[in-house]
């Protein structure tokens, strides 16, 4: 009994450091997204791709790795997505150029996804006891914490200390690590009854987000029958999926969950928090940078007040969960986290903003998705049956990357659409569409240094510079409020879904 408590703890402590590079890789890139935009000659487009050729291909293969270690082995896969992991990472740190930066992010996702979707299903089948998988969980989301919540200063303090290329080199030796404990302590599990891929689920599915994504990032370049064209095409790619996951023999996505409230309502917990909270961590180094001047040392470790109560509040969310259940827990910190927003668009609204008026806001907010992520998390898996759990957790997983992907997208948008509309107001006609249009793209990365080079008409408009960070500031207003309302409407549908004590009746009808 004893080498079995052991071999747990061992294989826990594999599959936390899986999901810490995970963490990791997700919020140390937005801090040095600055520096590729100089090193690497990339403009605020390349910089969206950079972060979201991760999300996309995370979503491409999470219910893919699913079957496959279903049928092949949870533990022999989830070595193989490690190991790709760390030579991926490799290749990222290597990347001399954005758009190969793009590609091998594109890879490294594919890797991440993978790596991910099976630390939550090795979870959810070594721990079989409800109270030892309910601790599991708990350590799992504060080591997740840890690497989102450090990983800002991480970043900083890499770029500070040495070269941006080690943000994704110190991947390899950690991703050698966990593969020691993965293999010490990960006991092989595989499903009998296993399903055939579904290939057509998975590629319709995966150019449909694809095809939201570009559209929302690429469509002002875009001529109006392009832009029409690949509105048609992901629509249509989406239907397809529908369609594939109702004719196939073998679904990826089983729907008939949804019609369990517990899992229908915990998947708004994650749904909101990527609506929100990790896309715009995206874009909080840049207002952190460009709005209030912080070098990327200060920037990381202000960002560890955005990210550092995530991991501290898991425990007190579990026990919150356990008392009241998961339809007060959910909506909780889904409120939250809408307030957190709400008093950061009042604190950057303020005149002589700075990181003190945006303490409160930053503290909220992850307060509220400290309260939403381990409840979230352990009520889709737990709603359903264990050998329905990997399925569970990679609708999960695929509905929080997917509302991720789209939302990078979307922010970046709202946060370009808001400089230029304040451009608009304040220059008139004195710049045409295209000028501001470039303009204000090149605003939104956040580097107001070099504007007036890039624009000596600029330096005639607006020789203060006091125009072009007034309009910074306006666009992120827009980004925080579309965040603060966006996340407290979900707070709402999820306490809606949940349904009033003691209500069984489904979240969907069949």
């Amino acid at each position: 009994m004893s080498f079995q408590i052991d071999r747990n703890t061992v294989a826990l402590a594999g599959v936390c450091l899986a999901s810490l590079l995970f963490g990791l890789e997700i919020s140390s890139v937005p801090v040095i997204l600055p520096k590729l935009e100089s090193v690497l000659a990339a403009d605020f487009r390349d910089l969206q791709w950079i972060m979201n050729a991760y999300t996309i291909a995370c979503t491409t293969v999470l219910m893919a790795t699913g079957t496959l270690a279903d049928r092949f082995g949870r533990k022999r896969v989830m070595v193989i997505a490690t190991i790709s992991f760390g030579v991926t990472s490799l290749l990222c740190g290597l990347a001399p150029s954005a758009p190969l930066l793009i590609v091998a992010r594109f890879l490294q996702g594919l890797a991440g996804g993978a790596m991910f979707t099976c630390s939550v299903a090795v979870l959810s089948h070594q721990f079989q006891d409800g109270r030892d998988r309910s601790k599991a969980f708990v350590a799992w989301s504060v080591v997740s914490g840890i690497g989102l919540g450090f990983g800002p200063a991480i970043g900083g303090l890499i770029v500070a200390l040495s070269s941006w290329e080690w943000v994704f080199l110190i991947h390899v030796p950690l991703a050698i690590l966990a593969l020691v404990f993965i293999g010490a302590g990960v006991t092989e599990s595989r499903d009998a009854n296993a399903q055939k891929l579904d290939r057509a689920g998975i590629l319709t599915l995966s150019f449909a987000v694809f095809g939201f994504s570009y559209l929302i990032t690429q469509g002002a370049d875009l001529g109006a029958g392009a832009r029409i064209g690949v509105t048609i095409a992901a629509v249509l790619a989406f239907i397809a999926f529908l369609v594939a996951e109702k004719t196939s023999p073998y679904p990826m996505f089983d729907f008939s969950v949804f019609r369990i409230r517990q899992f229908s309502g915990a998947i708004m917990g994650g749904i909101g928090m990527n609506f929100s909270y990790w896309p715009f961590i995206i874009y909080l180094p840049i207002y952190f940078s460009g709005v209030l001047g912080y070098d990327s040392t200060t920037t990381g470790l202000l960002l560890l007040v955005y990210t550092l109560p995530f991991m501290l509040m898991p425990a007190i969310a579990e026990r919150i969960r356990a008392r009241y259940q998961a339809r007060v827990a959910i909506p909780l910190g889904l409120l939250t986290l809408g307030i957190g927003f709400i008093a950061m668009r009042i604190g950057s609204g303020l005149e002589g903003a700075n990181w003190l008026t945006m303490l409160p806001g930053t503290l909220i907010a992850g307060i509220g998705i400290g309260l939403t992520n381990s409840p979230t998390t352990n009520t889709t898996t737990g709603s359903v049956s264990a050998d329905r759990a990997g399925m569970a957790s990679g609708i999960d997983i695929s509905a929080r990357l997917i509302t991720l992907a789209i939302n990078i997208a979307v922010l970046g948008l709202l946060l370009t659409q808001g400089i230029a509309s304040y451009l608009r107001t304040v220059f008139g006609a004195a710049l045409d569409a295209n000028e501001l249009s470039a303009l204000a793209e090149r605003i939104a990365t956040g580097n107001l240094a070099g504007l007036s080079q890039y624009s000596p008409r600029l330096a005639t408009l607006d020789p203060s510079g006091a125009i072009v960070h007034a309009a910074l500031v306006n666009g992120f207003g827009w980004v925080m409020l579309y965040c603060g309302i966006g996340v407290l409407a979900l707070a709402v549908i999820s306490f809606m879904i949940f349904g009033v004590r003691g209500r069984v009746t489904p979240a969907f009808a069949p």
